[in-house]
């Protein structure tokens, strides 16, 4: 199967790198994706906005035989959804790491601290205590050495869909910080947070607990749940 990885803020295709290796060893093939702007810290991302992030995962997917799964992790769900929403008949399931589908019209986030106009990796205590879970001083150093500011079109551009068949993609969620027990419970409520999420005829909700960034905290448990969602 074709693997799209796609990274949430502050992360390019290298910080899969331990997610990728036992799905390539699975016989996958795996497409770790570094986004428009996230090249380096030095790249010019003062004119990339969420659709051109989309535009460059939709391009690698036509480039792909299909069907494919798409793997987005926190923002980089959102982006997977509206590539699911351009290619609804090529897109196999959409795994969801830590994060769901953003509905049109939503953002993923214009709370994050702005930055000489990008958003850089925001001191730690900006972040809940949930999503820093399993993440110790080594592994933050090791984050906060890789990072790079994301765009700031991607963090605050609306979410822009038009393709009903987005609904008829299968979706599963990895649920690492408030685990799946909860989520239903968000759903049983018609809470705004998974609105999206609600009207997918087939999602699936498995646990990783965790914090925000398995892919570094957990990749072996990672990979194995992305396998076995595959597998499905």
């Amino acid at each position: 199967m074709e693997l799209i990885l796609i990274p949430g803020f502050w992360l390019d295709g290298a910080s899969w790198n331990d997610v990728a290796a036992p799905l390539r060893a699975a016989g996958h093939t795996v497409h770790a994706l570094t986004l428009p702007g996230k090249e380096s810290s030095d790249a010019d991302r003062s004119n990339i906005g969420l659709r051109d992030h989309v535009d460059a995962v939709v391009e690698v997917v036509d480039s792909l035989p299909a069907p494919v799964v798409l793997v987005g992790h926190s923002g980089g769900g959102a982006i997977a959804h509206a590539v699911a929403d351009a290619r609804p008949d090529a897109i196999a399931r959409v795994i969801y790491v830590d994060s769901g589908p953003l509905g049109d019209g939503g953002v993923i986030n214009d709370e994050l601290p702005v930055v000489n106009g990008e958003v850089p990796l925001p001191d730690w205590s900006v972040f809940e205590a949930e999503d820093l879970v399993d993440l110790d001083e080594a592994l933050r150093e090791r984050f906060r050495s890789i990072a790079v500011p994301e765009p700031l079109g991607v963090t605050s551009d609306k979410q822009v869909l038009s393709d009903p068949r987005r609904y008829d993609v299968p979706v599963t969620v990895i649920a690492c910080e408030f685990p799946s027990a909860m989520m239903r419970e968000w759903i049983a409520n018609e809470s705004p947070f998974v609105a999206e999420l609600a009207k997918v005829k087939h999602y699936e909700l498995v646990d990783l607990p965790t914090g925000h960034w398995p892919q570094l905290t957990k990749p072996r448990e990672l990979a194995a749940a992305i396998l076995a969602a595959v597998d499905r």
